[in-house]
């Protein structure tokens, strides 16, 4: 069916869409530009998407005025209007493999790709640089990628971009014209935030608006206070150097070509950008940054890539608005925007009490969210987040959902302020503050506080402490706040070991939301669900009683450092209980030891070991641990001589899967043997142990000179020691090592 040619014979309500999609990506596009966005990048690409549909069927509504056909936002008057010497092109998107692979043998059958450049995609603002005989003589905006605005005495103002291009290597062109992205590194945007909401003005939501923000300042003094950063990622005009100043006539023959004589000119560049020559590589560089979105400096939302040789982009040419030799693949969006219907709060196994939103479903980084951390009440009010606003909302990997600011233009008057409460939630005390000045409101009922007690012996199932499956969320409420006419069978942790299935059978208990805390209502009548966690219709112990004993039973054999962190003490966690039980052996030398002696252990430091001393000051505390050890638990790590304690002073990471151990087996073998099992390499690191997928560890590891293994070698490392396994280092030994 061909598609419709003629004005009429477009229906009306397809054109008022039209009408109103292109108004309302109009709107947004400036609204982006000036760095204050009221939608998401993922509900601005659903809005083009669906333009693009629409013109598809009906190409008579294409025009030149069209979001379609135009690059970037319109130009605002506060700035000088120039014309950029070479039109900035905007890029396509790919948000799959499968788009990606289209677009490359799209390519490939027009012409024989060689190879691509692929680099990260900044979150930044496109920015425009010319030089004339190495001076910078202008900065411009991208605007509409034809015209831009003058942002020369802002730009100056970042210090990694030169004020003349280095001539030390080869003479400087005749003319140069650069492109960029500038951005703010995400170290550096909380600091800037804290300072503007100190003044009393509204947060900046992300660094890409932070960045674009900082651009525009009317004073350049301005500007010259916000840690700004550059990276170089395309040539515009380019006019070489003449002979008749001694210099050399220099063709650019590839992006990474261009790239080279750009950095010997001193601009920024990326040090991750990789010229490969198939696609398969292609797909592993773009799963590398996918796995390590974080890795970069700075925000990144996609990968693009390039045909590298500038001979085949000429060939490959370009659509009204993009290249056709190049592309940009997008990530799963890590901020949205959504309603914050409510905002409520929830009590940690440290008594902390911690506001969170309650908004509207929405999907983020790939999964959908409806709550969301606020961290404290100061945080609300730093953010100045009201409920029922809109939000943006964001989630970094599999960090918590974090509520970034507020929308303050989709505002309507209904919104109103969040007011802490005064009483716990759980058990009704008064809360406070832990010590003077302390941000946070705790619950000081630390013992019988009901939420503190389910969210700490949930803790003590996690796998970071003693690894018990069977205990989960709703078996720790079951066993914590069951409902009557059964009694608690726990009346803090100490009692756990002394569980009896006849404790469990009676025991009915509300499901409860593990984000929320409060129970789950069933679909069809409405009420609250019940259920009866530990036995079967028949009154019979369910086969997850057996498995939780079996677990229990399994788990009072842990190492003492997994103990040591199911205690819940402030500050001691898996690290830090490591450091502790190589050093003291057992837990009765641990509770002996002053604050000194702790504080002296290598990792420790004063903080944590008043904090262990705190902890151990406590009666009932100490009654936890004596009821854990009359039950069974180990409490000592027992050095019968039997194995060898080679490792002392070596500290591994490992990373990527092993076949013969888990990433905990590993440490705890590292461990058992006097060694000390980090996840972050540094020039400090003895070994890299590496297994499949090792990712960006192992070239950290490779840059510093550090030894890898691979697992045979870890084997060696395990069992005769850190000399026989330096023989065994899968990466050369760097030249300048003695």
């Amino acid at each position: 069916m061909s598609a419709p040619d003629t004005t009429t014979d477009v229906p009306d309500e397809v054109r008022a869409r039209h009408t109103e999609l292109c108004q309302e990506l109009d709107d947004h596009s400036y609204r982006y530009y000036l760095g204050n966005p009221v939608v998401s990048d993922a509900e601005y690409d659903a809005l083009m998407a669906e333009l693009r549909g629409i013109e598809e069927s009906y190409p008579v509504l294409v025009t030149q005025d069209s979001p379609t056909q135009k690059v970037g936002a319109p130009i605002s008057v506060d700035f000088a209007a120039v014309e950029h010497l070479v039109r900035m092109e905007s890029l396509g998107n790919a948000f799959d493999m499968e788009e990606l692979t289209t677009w490359a043998d799209r390519a490939n059958a027009e012409v024989p790709v060689t190879g691509y450049l692929c680099e990260l995609k900044i979150d930044g603002l496109a920015v425009d640089l010319v030089y004339e005989r190495g001076r910078l003589v202008r900065a411009a905006t991208r605007g509409d990628g034809r015209v831009g605005e003058d942002i020369t005495l802002n730009v100056r103002t970042i210090s990694v971009v030169p004020e003349r291009l280095d001539e030390s290597v080869r003479p400087a062109p005749e003319l140069l014209e650069v492109r960029g992205e500038v951005f703010l590194p995400v170290e550096d945007f909380g600091r800037l935030n804290e300072r503007i909401t100190a003044s009393g003005h509204p947060p900046f939501a992300n660094p890409r608006n932070a960045a674009a923000g900082s651009l525009r300042q009317k004073d350049p003094r301005v500007t010259a206070t916000r840690p700004l950063s550059m990276i170089m990622h395309g040539v515009g005009a380019y006019v070489p150097a003449g002979g008749a100043q001694g210099g050399e006539d220099v063709a650019f023959t590839s992006q990474s070509q261009a790239y080279r004589l750009l950095g010997e000119w001193g601009l920024p560049l990326s040090d991750r950008y990789k010229v490969v020559k198939t696609m398969d590589e292609v797909r592993d560089y773009v799963a590398h940054y996918a796995a390590n979105r974080h890795e970069p400096p700075y925000e990144i939302d996609g990968i693009v890539v390039k045909v590298d040789d500038f001979a085949l982009q000429r060939r490959l040419g370009s659509t009204s608005r993009a290249p056709r030799w190049a592309i940009a693949y997008k990530y799963p969006p890590e901020e949205v925007t959504t309603r914050l219907l409510d905002i409520k709060v929830g009590v940690g196994r440290t008594g902390r009490v911690t506001p969170y939103g309650v908004m509207e479903p929405v999907v983020v980084a790939g999964s959908e969210v409806e709550f969301a951390t606020l961290h404290n009440a100061r945080e609300v009010e730093r953010k100045g987040v009201l409920i029922g606003d809109t939000v943006v909302l964001r989630k970094a990997g599999d960090v918590i959902p974090e509520i970034v600011a507020p929308v303050v233009e989709r505002r309507d008057g209904s919104e109103r302020a969040f007011v802490m409460p005064e009483l716990c939630p759980e058990c009704g005390t008064a809360l406070g503050q832990q010590k003077e000045g302390d941000v946070d409101l705790r619950c000081p009922n630390a013992r019988s506080c009901p939420g503190q007690l389910r969210e700490r012996l949930f803790f003590i199932a996690s796998r970071r402490a003693l690894d018990i499956e069977a205990l989960g969320y709703v078996a720790a409420t079951a066993l914590t706040q069951p409902l009557e006419p059964a009694r608690p069978p726990l009346r803090d942790e100490g009692d756990l070991f002394d569980l009896t299935v006849d404790k469990l059978l009676p025991i009915r208990t509300y499901v409860l939301d593990p984000d929320t805390s409060e129970p789950k209502t069933d679909p069809k009548t409405g009420e609250p669900k019940v259920v009866s966690f530990f036995a079967n219709k028949k009154g019979e112990p369910k086969k997850t009683v057996e498995k939780l004993f079996e677990q229990l039973e399994e788990a009072k054999s842990k190492p003492l450092w997994r103990v040591l962190v199911a205690l819940s003490i402030r500050h001691v966690g898996p690290r830090a209980a490591e450091d502790l039980s190589r050093h003291f052996r057992s837990l009765e030398a641990i509770r002996e030891a002053d604050e000194e002696e702790l504080a002296a252990v290598d990792g420790i430091g004063p903080t944590i070991a008043a904090s262990i001393r705190e902890w151990f000051s406590v009666d009932w505390h100490n009654e936890i641990v004596r009821k854990w050890a009359e039950a069974g638990v180990r409490m000592e790590d027992e050095d019968d001589g039997s194995r060898p304690r080679h490792l002392e002073g070596v500290t591994v990471v490992v990373t990527g899967s092993l076949e013969g151990h888990t990433r905990d087996g590993a440490k705890e073998a590292i461990a058992e043997r006097g060694g000390r099992a980090t996840s972050s390499v540094s020039k400090k690191t003895s070994f890299v142990v590496v297994g499949d997928s090792p990712g960006s560890k192992y070239d950290k590891a490779v840059k510093l000179g550090v030894p890898v293994l691979d697992e045979a070698g870890f084997g060696v490392l395990l069992e005769e020691g850190p000399e026989a396994a330096s023989a065994k280092r899968i990466n050369p030994v760097p030249e300048d090592a003695e």
